[in-house]
This record gives structure tokens, C-alpha cells and sequence, in this order.
């Protein structure tokens, strides 16, 4: 039977249960909510559900490779206790994998691939009753190279920041070392031209007021901003960075002098962006001393 999607919408906000785990659940009952949150139940779903309002910032990114493909992804728990423990570790793994393994690109394709016989959103739902903290698959990128082409990759704090490059030429020793800059350097973009032109726009007007409050003549503003631009292009762009390993040398210099470039990076930071909740210690063990 065809499931409404404002049915499924209110089964989600009454359980707090994932969007294909509720229209499943009504598929299976034919459409009756009140069955359909039995069944959520029965599946142990609701009891992972009933965390789905906690703040899940920690957890593990990492980074698989198979000849000419790799996966970079970010896998949350709601502590760091949890994203140290095997049985979390070895979950990240399958899930990489599979996805290596795969042909798929979205999140949503890749929450249905098929582990041991279990779907990967079957396999979070589990290990979150089993783990007793909210889990969750936060995001991954696929991304491809050339035969011409090496990935380097490096990984920071055992996971806690993950960078992947993709590097013109086959010197893995000259990749990694642009994949460290990466990781420790924090660079949104790779080069100028990747920098939206609202990002650049906005960086302009708050400098030119800048200048103005610190009375600066108007004549000599251009010449200013055009230096301060170049201070924030080194800032958020890899290329025009200071190399870590020689001070004297930027990026693009080091990548010159070695007759390569930067085809693409991709940097993931664990929790990056998620409002992280702070709580009163005792009012937490309050709260799973009462069961909440």
C-alpha cells in the first residue's frame, strides 16, 4: 500500500525513530501508526530513538583506499569514552568498507547498504541499544583519482581529524606531507579560485570598514584591503599556507619545486559545526539514576 509521507512524518515526531525506519514500520502494518510504533519496539528502534535528542559531537573520521577510489567519513557518539571502544571502532570499519566496496554517493544509499544482512541504519539503530549512546553516521565523500594521480591521507588524534589529498604525480612521501599541512592548518579550499565570491565579497566589506574606523584615507583603502585579503587567502586556502615543515616556503612553492600540484582535498574535523551541549555533572547523573 502507498504510505503517506505525513504519516510517516508524524510517526517520526511521536517515536523519534528515522524517517526509513518509519515508513518501513508502516509498510509493515498496513499503515496503523499504533501498530507501527509497536513494531518499532519490538525492533528495539524505539530504544535507540529515545536518544535521538542528545547531542552526539564526538566519534571517529576515517579514511579507506582501493586503487583509484577512496572514502573519507564521520561516524558520531555522544562521548569520546565511546568513540575509543572496539566495538565502535570495528563498526566504523564495516561501514567504511562497504562503502568502499559500493557504488554509492549519498548518505541515504549508503544507510541502506547491506552488512551481515543488516542494512547499515539496522546495524547504527543495534549498536546504539547495545552501546547505550546515541550514534550517528554524519556524513562521507567518495572521491576518485587518475592513474596519473596518489591519494595521501593522514589521520590526527586517532581519528579525531581526518584529511584526504589527491595529488598530480606518484610521490606518496610529497602527499602525505600535503595531507599533514591539511590536517594541522585547517584550510577550507585549495586555492583562490575554489573561494566563493559571497565569502571574498563579505571579507571585503568588513575590511574596508575596518580601515575606515581606523582612520585610514580613502585613497590608500584599495592598496590596504588588497594586502589584507592576501593575509586571509593564507589563511583559509592550502596553497598560499605556510609549509609546516619549512617555514620558508609556502605550499604552492614546495609543490612547485617537486613539479606537482593539488587536485583535491577533503578535511574532516569530528563534531565540526555540531553545538556541543554542556551539562552540570550532577544534574547528568541525576538523570541516569531517574532513567532519562
Amino acid at each position: 500500500m502507498d504510505i503517506k509521507a505525513s504519516d510517516v512524518k508524524a510517526l517520526r515526531d511521536m517515536t523519534g525513530a528515522g524517517m526509513l525506519d518509519c515508513k518501513k514500520a508502516l509498510t509493515e502494518t498496513n499503515g496503523d501508526i499504533d501498530k507501527a510504533i509497536d513494531y518499532l519496539r519490538e525492533k528495539g528502534i524505539s530504544k535507540a530513538a529515545k536518544k535521538a535528542d542528545r547531542i552526539a559531537a564526538e566519534g571517529l573520521a576515517n579514511i579507506y583506499t582501493k586503487e583509484n577510489k577512496a572514502v573519507i567519513l564521520e561516524i558520531n557518539a555522544e562521548t569520546d569514552f565511546v568513540a575509543k571502544n572496539n566495538e565502535f571502532i570495528k563498526m566504523v570499519d564495516k561501514i567504511g568498507n562497504a562503502i568502499l566496496n559500493s557504488e554509492v554517493k549519498e548518505l541515504d544509499e549508503a544507510l541502506n547498504l547491506t552488512i551481515d544482512g543488516s542494512s547499515i541504519n539496522d546495524l547504527i539503530i543495534n549498536e546504539t541499544a547495545t552501546i547505550g549512546e546515541k550514534l550517528s553516521f554524519r556524513r562521507f565523500e567518495v572521491v576518485n583519482k587518475n592513474e596519473d594521480e596518489v591519494f595521501g591521507s593522514y589521520l590526527h588524534m586517532g581519528g579525531k581529524i581526518a584529511s584526504l589529498i589527491v595529488l598530480k604525480g606518484n610521490d606518496e612521501n610529497i602527499s602525505k606531507d600535503i595531507a599533514m599541512q591539511a590536517a594541522a592548518m585547517k584550510p577550507e579550499y585549495v586555492n583562490r579560485d575554489e573561494v566563493p565570491m559571497e565569502k571574498v565579497e563579505h571579507e571585503k566589506s568588513v575590511l574596508t570598514e575596518q580601515a575606515l574606523t581606523e582612520g585610514k584615507k580613502p585613497e590608500f583603502i584599495d592598496k590596504i584591503i588588497s594586502g589584507r585579503l592576501d593575509k586571509f587567502y593564507e589563511e583559509i586556502c592550502l596553497i598560499e599556507q605556510k609549509f609546516v615543515k619549512d617555514g620558508d616556503l609556502t605550499v604552492k612553492a614546495y609543490l612547485e619545486q617537486n613539479n606537482t600540484n593539488v587536485v583535491k582535498m577533503v578535511r574532516y574535523e569530528v563534531g565540526e559545526g555540531i553545538e556541543k551541549r554542556s551539562e552540570n555533572f550532577a544534574d547528568e547523573v541525576a538523570k541516569q539514576i531517574n532513567g532519562n
